[in-house]
């Protein structure tokens, strides 16, 4: 009986195990979306500034208050 019962333990630890790994997959997938999505957003800005930058004179020094 003792065997059964760490057999059908370690089996339900298993489907735990399972199913988390298939919860991490699954977030690892959406984060991946996401940085993509967030890095487009990121180029697209960067871009952006540099337009914003090339049409705006702006100092190179520090102002005279510093």
């Amino acid at each position: 009986m003792e065997t059964e019962e760490r057999f059908i333990a370690l089996e339900t630890k298993l489907a735990y195990l399972e199913d988390f790994v298939a919860q991490l997959q699954q977030e690892a997938v959406t984060n991946a979306k996401q940085i993509a999505i967030l890095r487009e957003e990121n180029k697209m800005l960067a871009g952006r500034y540099e337009e914003l930058a090339q049409n705006i004179d702006i100092p190179a020094r520090r102002p005279p208050h510093y």
